[in-house]
Formats: structure tokens, sequence, C-alpha cells
């Protein structure tokens, strides 16, 4: 059992939900981000995902596009985020979550990507531009090194691609609120509970919901029919307001997930 399984293990006996925050590895510099995942567990984030700069993220809005750009003219690259990794878990066991595109997998190698990852430390990977038809050589990678491939259903998604999304993924299914790309919205669409529901007559993997959420409020409505909720652009939106007092962003991010999660969740 990895990180991820055994968080939402303790988690359904807690009777709790899953707060996963997203955050642009490298924006603004790697030490940031170290000292931004550590901050994020104090502020009790159950889930990181690491984002993995990339120069045409398709599923992402400004806010990501933005960060990504930030971190790739510090030339971060795989190597060093993988080295990262490998000095947090001298620190800390949150569940890491690596969301990068197919394009860098590739150009790693799909199966030294995944043992790579996992011997850093990393629990999963998110890969939007890659289906579950065509992400065998993933997939079987990671059931060889015990790594989570986590696929997104979509609103548009029928019954039978969320029994093959299901299939595909471990770790959870991550459930894109909307059609469109990530970024931070005042309304959510009303149709989310009835999807969510579906899915889980289909599944008893755990189903976490992102793309949109920024308030306690959407928090706390989503998290009463999920297993788990995933901020990302709001987060780095905080961490941007910051610049270029870079040494501000850790405790200022830490306070305002705090306040999602004691609003939301707790």
């Amino acid at each position: 059992m990895n990180r991820i399984d055994k968080r939402f293990k303790e988690l359904k006996r807690q009777k709790r939900k899953a707060f996963i925050a997203y955050i642009c590895a490298g924006d603004p510099d790697l030490a940031t981000t170290r000292q931004l995942v550590l901050g994020l567990e104090k502020a009790g984030v159950d889930i990181v995902e690491l984002g993995v700069p990339f120069s045409d993220p398709l599923a992402d809005g400004p806010t990501i596009q933005q960060a990504s750009q930030r971190a790739l003219k510090n030339n971060v690259n795989l190597p060093k985020i993988f080295s990262m990794i490998k000095g947090l878990r001298q620190e800390t066991q949150i569940p890491l979550v690596l969301m990068t595109y197919y394009n860098p997998v590739y150009h790693y190698g799909v199966k030294r990507f995944v043992k790579d990852a996992k011997a850093a430390g990393a629990d999963g990977v998110i890969v939007p531009d890659l289906v579950p038809e065509e992400a065998g050589e993933l997939t079987a990678a990671c059931t060889r090194h015990g790594f989570d491939p986590i696929f997104l259903a979509a609103p548009t998604s029928t019954t039978e691609r969320i029994k093959l999304i299901s299939r595909a993924s471990k770790g959870f299914i991550y459930y894109v609120s909307l059609t469109g790309v990530t970024g931070a919205r005042k309304k959510l669409p009303a149709h989310i509970t009835d999807h969510i529901r579906k899915i889980k007559r289909i599944t008893k993997k755990p189903v976490c919901i992102g793309f949109g959420i920024s308030t306690p409020a959407q928090v706390r409505q989503l998290s009463s029919f999920c297993d788990g909720v995933i901020v990302g652009s709001a987060i780095v939106n905080k961490a941007k307001a910051c610049l270029p007092n870079k040494s501000a962003i850790p405790a200022r991010v830490e306070a305002f997930v705090k306040g999602l999660i004691r609003g939301g969740l707790r």
C-alpha cells in the first residue's frame, strides 16, 4: 500500500475528506517549492500535486501557464524535481503526485520516468493529455513499480468511459468539474452532484474534484458528495501575489490554505 492509498484509508476511518493542493514545481524556484510542500502539510493538506513545468500546458489556464513559464525560466526539469523530492522525503511522508504532460514523460523515457519518480519518493502521476487507451506503457511501468496512474473523468464522460477510467486509475479518480481549463471560478456547474453520484455507482475508488475551486464555500459544497477536493490556481495566484518578495510565499500560502480547509472541511 503506497502513501496515497494509506492516506485515503486513514481519511475514511476518520470520516474526513481529502484536501489536495496543486503547486507548480520551481515557481518561483525549487527551494521555495520545498518550503511550500512542508507548509501545506502543516496547513492540513492531505496530498500535494507537483506540477511539472511545460511550455504547452493545454489543460491549464493563464495562472498555471504563467507559473510554468516562471519555472522554465529557472531551467527547472524532471531531474531537478526528482532531486528536490528526494530531499523532501527526509522531512515528510505526505503523498506527492506529479502532474505533467506526456511530452516530458516521453522525452525522458516512460519506463525511466516511472522508475526514477518512484525512487525519488513520488507516489503517482496525472497526465491530462494521455488517455487510458494510449497509456499501456505507462500503466505497465506503474504496476511494476507500485506507482499510481491517475486518470481524468469529465462532465462529458459516458458510462463506458467512466468504467475504463476506473479500471485504469489507481489512487483516486480525478473528476474535472467543468469543460474548460484550470482557473479559479466564482461559480461551479450545477451538474457536478449528479455526475459524481454516477461515478460513485460505478467505482469504489476515491473520486476527487478539481478545476475551478477557490473558496471555503466551494470546498464545503463539493466535499459533501465526493472523496476530496483539489485546489490549484487559487493557491498559485496567492503565491504569485507575493512576488518579488518570495520569502513571504510559504507563510502566505499556508495561511490561505489553512483558511480553505478550516472553512470548508474541518
